[in-house]
């Protein structure tokens, strides 16, 4: 099979449909697996999103782990969070997706046994087998059953709300899965006293009206616009591709770092547990570890991306893990995400204090943050090294080698990380006051780009 080795990515596979990936492709991959996880008279599960090549992919997948003598539990059109609920029953499972990647894009997502199955686990022997050439396929007796898990995932899910009073809440669903659960879940949450307005719930591959992924500013613009033109809304919620991802818009039509949403979630769930521990990425703001340890938590690092916060919040029994990108996994959960149970902590929240939610988040908007800036560079590792020389040995410097390195002074604190897959630095700084941050971020620009 051709050189793809470029699609393996750190925690999927991913790649541009008819470039990278095909039908014969998936049908490997399908087979890789079940070999790699010994899954042979094992039932696993498997769902996909609504990209168009989305269905036939799935169908070679299955075709590929029939053939190695799995048995297929087919959950059909799944998020993401509806594809982890029900795959906890399961040995293992695969999710056809290629989350918040433009059209021409599609991908494989892996899990076993509740965590996340990454490059680290096991797609490196997927990617070695594929490449070296699978062997005769193991045959057997197997059975492919279909199954519909939503409405057990929806009120599963609606056991977490709380609340009694009336609320408006604006979704941008972005064309991707998340309207396909939410869009279910109205008329219960209806039934509630909730009212959802609805953006851009309709299925649709092809991302017609904009990029499905809230980390680009861009893509919040309407979402924003209809929140601050709707009269009494309580908040909106801008959703990802697949739908694990949420980031938050206050009543006010204002957007905040996901970092600060986790804060609050984690301060709510803190109140029922003496001296918790939180996992949260490197790159969130010092007032969320501060937040956390006044409730006496206790606040664990992590690198960055899901499957390493994952496993390491199963194994400390953390009450929430998340990452500044939108990604949140409470224990509730089962450490996987689900931006329902996000969105009703957040409401519970508001209706408990009686305070809205820019006037919860604003006690944690009292440092300047850059937020996360990405630089090309001819040599990543060198570029760290040139840093760390340069700030480790500072007078009163912390430093952290976790994903890169994160150094902490008195008043300011900045990380560097390469990125996995280019040739790119991504890093963020944050002070006391806006004038310090942009002095020591633009020094570190300067560092980086010399």
């Amino acid at each position: 099979m051709r050189n793809i080795a470029g699609i393996y990515k750190t925690y999927d596979i991913r790649g541009v449909v008819d470039k990278d990936l095909n039908e014969e492709l998936a049908y490997a991959i399908g087979r890789a697996f079940a070999i790699v996880t010994k899954a042979k008279g094992k039932t696993l599960l498997v769902g996909h999103d609504m990209r168009p090549t989305s269905t036939p992919y799935t169908a070679q997948v299955i075709k590929g782990l029939t053939d190695e003598g799995v048995n297929v539990i087919d959950a059909g059109l799944v998020s993401t969070p509806l594809f982890y609920f029900a795959a906890r029953k399961y040995d293992a499972g695969i999710m056809i997706t290629a989350s918040h990647n433009p059209p021409e894009y599609n991908g494989f997502k892996f899990m076993k046994e509740g965590m996340p199955f990454s490059f680290a686990t096991g797609i490196d022997k997927m990617e070695k087998l594929i490449a070296d050439g699978l062997p005769k396929p193991a045959g057997g007796d197997t059975r492919v059953e279909e199954h519909d898990f939503l409405d057990e995932f929806l009120t599963w899910s609606l056991s977490f709300l709380k609340t009694t009073k009336p609320h408006t809440v604006v979704i941008d669903a972005g064309n991707g899965m998340g309207g396909f659960t939410y869009s279910k879940m109205v008329p219960m949450l209806k039934e509630k006293g909730i009212t959802i307005k609805q953006l851009y719930f309709e299925l649709d591959g092809t991302f017609p009206n904009h990029e499905a992924n809230p980390l680009n500013l861009e893509t919040l613009k309407e979402l924003k616009k209809v929140v601050k033109e709707t009269e009494g809304v309580t908040l909106g919620l801008a959703l990802d591709g697949d739908g694990d991802r949420c980031v938050f818009i206050d009543e006010h039509g204002e957007h905040f770092t996901s970092d600060l949403a986790f804060g609050l979630v984690a301060k709510e769930l803190l109140k029922n547990e003496d001296k918790a521990t939180v996992i949260q990425d490197l790159r969130f703001s010092r007032s969320v570890k501060e937040l956390v340890e006044e409730r006496g938590g206790t606040v664990v690092l992590s690198p960055v991306g899901y499957a390493n916060i994952k496993p390491m919040a199963k194994e400390r029994n953390a009450v929430i893990g998340g990452e500044i990108s939108g990604h949140f996994f409470p224990r509730d959960t089962g450490y996987n995400e689900n931006t329902m149970y996000m969105l009703f902590q957040v409401l519970n929240l508001i209706e408990e204090t009686g305070k809205t939610l820019s006037e919860l988040v604003k006690p944690l908007q009292k440092y300047a943050f850059s937020g996360e800036i990405n630089n090309k560079v001819a040599d990543a590792d060198a570029t760290l090294v040139k840093i760390e020389e340069k700030y480790a040995s500072l007078p009163d410097a912390d430093v952290m080698r976790i994903d890169g390195i994160r150094i902490e002074f008195p008043t300011w604190w900045f990380s560097v990380r390469k990125s996995n897959t280019e040739p790119v630095v991504r890093l963020i700084v944050e002070a006391d006051t806006q004038s310090e941050m942009e002095t020591k971020r633009d020094e570190l620009l300067a560092l980086v780009r010399s």
